[in-house]
């Protein structure tokens, strides 16, 4: 399908390019044009005048955990380790694969509202999550989880084929849980599975005092340093969280190419701590933002991801100049694709792949525009999505949904599925 966005203020994210005004043009699923408006007879299937409203590259959600939507709002108010170890854990021992078609898809419709394009998923069952994707035409890209508890390397490397090879919306990078949740033997096995596939490596690290105290206490080390003594970043990958990191830590992170992706939403719910972003961006690390679980943020939305990434390092610094939005902006579109391996998802610009969104700008709060970008991190909101694009397919449009699928009946099973694990659980405590 071809479509053709005229009149529009154009936010390539390009290093050094202005907003301006112009068109954007498609082709399938690549962009095929960017810059002024042209009048050449080149015929399209549709075409949009967008009242000079702002399009710009989708946000990239570079950290979720999808499926855990049947938990939202189901164990809050908990310290981190209860809360994973009391109530959601026994909860996830109840699911089976079926349950996580809906349970996705449910996530991606308000993955779609926030204007987010494209995920970064770790959870179970991934084939199930990435099938739930392709029928929506939403882009994942799949995470490793291997643990103690579910899943292996081997596991993992069969996914690590399959995946990327699966569809051109599907990629998948090497992963596992934690430090804390997977013993050194299997941390040994993934690393080799890194130098096997030359591939970089991702898990949750350091994203609380405990987590951080407990891993010196075994190891003498930090998480950051113990996972890099095992080899598991000779290839790059990233880290979720990353709250409380030590100077040498952040020194591991740029000699390995390891990006950070802070979830402050999450980390601010749950008292684990303000990540030193700041400090993190003077290195020049690549950082990006994630939303966490639907369970630990409850909110799948990176338009309070980004004020919240902004404003706590202005909080926990003392200083209204930290963290500057363009920076923030950044990170919830290119750093977000970067930390992704989404090389093709980065800007809008010819060749790359159409992924974007169009925010409305006839909102009071889109107004006056005295700075247009700034705006959208610090006031901008989900009530300003009005369209949002992957692949070149509009999935979401002045409030409705084209995933092939009635909202409706996914909101239904997903309270059906709620239900049933709910009563699960209640037996499962009596035996």
């Amino acid at each position: 399908m071809k479509i053709r966005l005229r009149n529009v203020k154009i936010e390539t994210m390009e290093e050094g390019k202005p907003v301006f005004l112009g068109e954007l043009r498609t082709n399938n699923n690549q962009i095929t044009y960017v810059g002024p408006e042209k009048e050449d007879g080149e015929p399209f299937d549709r075409t949009i005048d967008g009242r000079e409203n702002l399009i710009l590259p989708g946000f990239k959600n570079a950290h979720t955990h999808s499926p855990m939507t049947f938990l939202r709002s189901y164990a809050d108010d908990l310290p981190l380790l209860d809360w994973l170890n009391q109530q959601v854990f026994p909860m996830e021992a109840q699911l089976r694969k079926k349950d996580i078609g809906p349970l996705t898809k449910l996530a991606i419709l308000e993955y779609l509202t926030s204007g987010i394009t494209a995920c970064f998923d770790m959870y179970l069952f991934p084939k199930e999550a990435a099938q739930a994707a392709v029928e929506s035409g939403f882009r994942m890209v799949l995470c490793g989880s291997v643990n103690d508890f579910t899943s292996s390397p081997e596991e993992l490397s069969e996914d690590h084929k399959t995946f990327n090879h699966f569809d051109p919306l599907i990629t998948h990078q090497l992963g596992f849980h934690a430090e804390y949740t997977t013993a050194p033997e299997r941390m040994k096995k993934i690393a080799k599975l890194a130098y096997e596939f030359e591939a970089p490596v991702y898990v949750h690290n350091s994203e609380s005092v405990s987590e951080v105290e407990q891993c010196k206490k075994r190891t003498g080390m930090t998480p950051t340093a113990f996972m890099d003594s095992l080899h598991l970043f000779d290839f790059g990958g990233g880290g979720f969280h990353c709250v409380h990191m030590t100077p040498q830590d952040l020194d591991i992170c740029v000699k390995r190419g390891i990006s950070v992706i802070t979830n402050p939403a999450s980390n601010a719910k749950l008292a684990s701590g303000i990540a030193p972003l700041c400090e993190m961006e003077k290195r020049k690390i690549n950082l990006a933002i994630g939303t966490d679980g639907p369970a630990s943020n409850n909110c799948l939305d990176m338009f309070r991801e980004m004020f919240l990434t902004t404003a706590l390092q202005k909080l926990s610094l003392n200083d209204a100049s930290a963290m500057d939005a363009n920076t923030v902006l950044r990170m919830a579109t290119v750093g977000g694709a970067k930390a992704m391996r989404l090389s093709n998802c980065e800007t809008l610009s010819t060749g790359q792949q159409a992924d974007l969104i169009m925010i409305d700008l006839h909102q009071p709060n889109m107004q006056p525009e005295n700075n247009l970008l700034k705006n959208l991190v610090y006031s901008g909101s989900k009530q300003n999505v009005k369209m949002t694009m992957v692949a070149g397919k509009i999935l979401y449009e002045d409030g409705k949904f084209s995933i092939g699928e009635d909202p409706e009946k996914i909101y239904r099973e997903a309270n059906e599925i709620i239900a049933e694990k709910k009563e699960m659980a209640k037996q499962a405590a009596k035996k």
